[in-house]
């Protein structure tokens, strides 16, 4: 990414002291390339409330996409074929009574889906044939599993989650995921705690040994992602008086190597009421793409958003800190 002066954009200029100041200390500031990836958020609704949840999702969520922005992102997709990417999440997005339309809907377009899949979904009521639904439609399947231990992945999640998620890869794997046959299932690991996510090659390596060798479950790759400092982790960090703290971890570990990699650069988000974000981070921040810019789907034209400055604030070090994090795990 080319050097250009710093401009950061932001309706609290504090909030992005942090950040912006690392930029300014490079002469850069973040323009979105052309965008590959739409990702949609398609509500709130989730069987779990984790503790590091950015999205604030849960069971007792009620927000979900209604059928105009449902129309209108598929639309979108359609009309947009540089969009080759669909990427499905949520709360947990199985629970949209459309979800497995929206999934249909866009393989018959040929685009790439990826769904966020928390497993453990597919132990309620009528979703008990995810696995299979996945494997028919193609689907590479994304999902969430903080450690490879019981123990830390129960503390972050609820007690119980890592059994029914082992069982739930299993059943992925008796579809075909992560045998090497096309079906792709990749998992993603965030620390349990105030700190950065290992190596993510050693992690997936440890993973990979310790799911074989005691369960029987294998998997295509690991991602790492740092926990954001936003929403229910950002209030434990407040609460355990570790936020400051936090946030000086993450600014000290900036890595000016992971900005041209940046999600935000190749992504459009669009959440559940089909207003438009530069990524998911933002959009959980409520920071709308920059100003003059399309700010709902139903205006969405991709020759008016390449080039546009990419919102930031502070929240932002997170996908900069060391080897980065995106949704797609780190980026150095």
């Amino acid at each position: 990414m080319n050097a250009v002066p710093l401009r950061v954009l932001s309706e609290e200029p504090a909030a992005a002291a942090r950040f912006g100041r690392r930029l300014a200390g490079h002469g850069a500031e973040l323009r979105a390339a052309a965008a590959a990836t739409l990702q949609i958020n398609v509500g709130k609704k989730c069987n779990q409330a984790c503790r590091h949840c950015h999205v604030d999702a849960g069971p007792l969520r009620t927000e979900l996409m209604p059928d105009a922005v449902f129309e209108a992102s598929l639309d979108v997709l359609a009309r947009h074929p540089q969009l080759q990417t669909l990427d499905i999440t949520g709360g947990a997005p199985e629970l949209h009574p459309r979800f497995r339309e929206m999934v249909a809907r866009a393989r018959a377009l040929q685009r790439k889906v990826i769904v966020r899949h928390n497993l453990t979904v597919q132990f309620e009521e009528g979703h008990g044939d995810l696995a299979e639904f996945f494997a028919a439609n193609r689907c590479e399947v994304l999902s969430s599993l903080p450690h490879y231990t019981e123990d830390a992945t129960d503390r972050q999640r609820g007690r119980g989650v890592y059994q029914k998620s082992i069982e739930a890869l299993r059943r992925l794997n008796g579809a075909g995921y992560g045998r090497g046959g096309g079906l792709v299932l990749n998992l993603v690991s965030n620390p349990v705690g105030a700190f950065l996510p290992p190596h993510q090659a050693d992690l997936e390596r440890d993973t990979r040994t310790y799911l074989g060798d005691h369960h029987g479950v294998v998997f295509d790759h690991l991602f790492t992602i740092t926990n954001m400092p936003i929403a229910r982790f950002a209030d434990w960090l407040r609460r355990s008086g570790r936020y400051d703290d936090y946030m000086d971890r993450l600014e000290a570990a900036f890595n000016a190597a992971t900005l041209p990699g940046l999600m935000c650069r190749s992504l459009i988000s669009v959440s559940w009421d089909g207003r438009l974000f530069d990524c998911d981070f933002n959009q959980m921040r409520e920071l709308g793409l920059e100003p003059g810019a399309p700010a709902t789907v139903f205006a969405l034209e991709l020759q008016d958003l390449e080039g546009r400055r990419v919102r930031t604030a502070d929240h932002c070090l997170g996908c900069t800190a060391g080897a980065g994090s995106s949704c797609g795990g780190a980026l150095t």
